[in-house]
């Protein structure tokens, strides 16, 4: 091919692209007109879903904190110490419980008891005491199944130091001391009644002896006499009652027995009679009096010498057990003043809240679930459902969702809200510490359908003029009825729904609304206008 040719074949080629493209941008240029009829919308239609067969089931959502029960923190009366309050030991580590009886720290060799009690502690406790705080002391002793005496009586007396005995022999501690100058008084008072009891029998045994009189061999001597006297008075009358040559009369020997006889009678009158014990019993008087007066002291050294309970040895706790949180001291440290460690109720909680209209759909004992920080759900149980949230008005973080229920802010619900407590069940350790105060989700089933029912979405229900709810089932010709039914449990944006005048079934199209794709005027058929109307 030459020059020429080739010259005029490129020229054929080049005016053929031009004439394509050419054509292609006419294609592609549109007048103002054109595009203004390309951008209005099209025209609108009715949008439909359809009818479902589900089950249905209404939750309460809400957020709470989790914690262990009624926070404290301990403190130690270290008053009465009288030099450094040391800890000596018995430091326990967080995570474990404490108990009614248990020993919580000991400080300078002394243990520090916990009891259940919400009256703090503000004074020892000793003889002669009176006060509601012995009151709660017996009353702790007889939780504990020690008697201290009679838990009505606000008096310390023997019995309740007899308990608080009992209570350090239970922990293996001695029981405190009242103290060297006391026991000392006791022993003194205790030496003295002896002296006194002795110096009573000595005197009761010489006024025994006073009473007795004299010998029983000086009293038959006595009589020995009179009976003599009598005999020879008895003869000299006989013989003067028939005197004979041998025995004449002699009126002197009759006189003279009579005076012996008058002595001898006299004699033992004298020595029958009951001898003098003035003196004797007034040493026993004497005795008596003195073996009281020890007695009374003795009492009085034995009621200053009763076991008492020191402030700095006992600390009371409401609703043990307790699990200690955290400990601020360690062995060897110095109590100074101020909290030693930080307890709480034994049992882990989750406590948030609810509207007062999600409050109404909840029950104790009702079952939830809670998601952990790491996803996983676990079961817990409402154990407290009431109590104003401090948080009300201020903005809480926490709201629930479900049961018809919406937390709108300004509404009167989100300025009162309902605090519910809940507990999970049984969690490991390595669980509880680490969710331990994180903001967890809640969520509590209030309602559930038997199954599966027929469902659609609330979008779709209408109200009729006579407030009866219908929905429009659309055909696929395009033509619409409107069915009357009888609504249902509501969750999830859908709605049981039950025919009550007309057809539904599962599959069939209901309209939501209108929508854009279908002509506007495809409205309801003739038969649904006249039911509108």
């Amino acid at each position: 091919m030459d020059r020429s040719t080739r010259t005029i074949a490129v020229l054929a080629v080049t005016a053929v692209v031009s004439l394509g493209a050419g054509l292609g941008l006419g294609r592609l240029v549109q007048s103002p007109a054109e595009a203004a009829a390309a951008a209005a919308p099209p025209e609108a239609g009715l949008i439909t879903v359809p009818v479902e067969l589900r089950s249905l089931t209404n939750d309460v959502v809400l957020r709470g904190d989790v914690l262990y029960e009624d926070p404290v923190q301990v403190s130690l009366e270290i008053g009465d110490l009288g030099g450094p309050a040391v800890v000596t030991g018995q430091v326990p580590e967080p995570g474990a419980t404490i108990d009614a009886g248990d020993v919580l720290l000991e400080i300078t060799g002394r243990p520090v008891v916990a009891l259940p009690g919400t009256l703090p502690v503000y004074r020892t406790l000793r003889a002669g005491v009176s006060g509601p705080d012995v009151v709660q002391l017996k009353e702790a002793l007889a939780a504990l199944d020690i008697d201290a005496g009679d838990t009505a009586s606000p008096v310390y007396d023997a019995r309740a130091a007899a308990g608080v005995e009992a209570l350090y022999a239970r922990i293996g501690y001695p029981a405190p001391s009242a103290g060297v100058d006391a026991s000392g008084a006791t022993e003194g008072a205790r030496e003295s009644l002896r002296a006194a009891q002795e110096q009573l029998t000595q005197a009761r045994a010489d006024l025994a002896r006073a009473q007795a009189g004299g010998p029983r061999s000086e009293r038959v001597r006595l009589q020995a006499e009179v009976d003599s006297a009598q005999y020879r008075l008895d003869a000299a009358r006989a013989a003067c009652a028939t005197p004979t040559p041998d025995m004449p009369c002699d009126q002197g020997a009759v006189v003279d027995a009579q005076g012996a006889l008058a002595v001898a009678l006299a004699a033992r009158t004298e020595g029958q009679a009951a001898p003098d014990t003035s003196a004797e019993r007034s040493a026993v008087e004497a005795a008596e009096r003195a073996v009281a007066e020890a007695q009374s002291d003795l009492a009085d050294a034995l009621t200053d010498a009763m076991t008492p309970l020191p402030a700095g040895e006992v600390v009371y706790l409401d609703a043990l057990p307790r699990r200690v949180d955290g400990v601020d001291i360690r062995r060897g440290s110095t109590v100074a003043g101020g909290p030693v460690m930080s307890v709480s109720g034994a049992t882990l909680q989750v406590a948030g809240t609810v509207t007062a209209a999600d409050a109404a759909l909840l029950t104790v004992d009702s079952p939830v679930m809670i998601q952990l920080p790491d996803g996983e759900v676990v079961d817990g149980t409402i154990t407290q459902i009431g109590g104003e949230d401090p948080a009300a008005g201020r903005g809480g973080s926490d709201g629930g969702a479900g049961g018809g229920s919406d937390d709108g802010a300004g509404g009167a619900q989100e300025r009162s809200r309902t605090r519910v407590v809940v507990v999970p069940a049984e969690l490991s350790e390595e669980q509880r510490s680490r969710i331990q105060g994180m903001n967890v989700r809640i969520t509590v089933p209030v309602g559930s359908t038997a199954g599966d029912v027929l469902a659609v979405p609330i979008a779709a229900l209408d109200t009729g003029a006579s407030g009866e709810a219908r929905v429009e089932v659309v055909a696929a010709d395009g033509s619409s009825e409107l069915v009357t039914v009888r609504t249902g449990l509501a969750a999830g944006g859908y709605v049981e729904v039950t025919a009550i005048r007309g057809s539904l079934q599962q599959g069939d199209r209901v309209s939501v609304g209108v929508g854009a794709g279908v002509r506007a005027d495809e409205g309801p058929s003739e038969d649904a206008a006249e039911d509108e109307a």
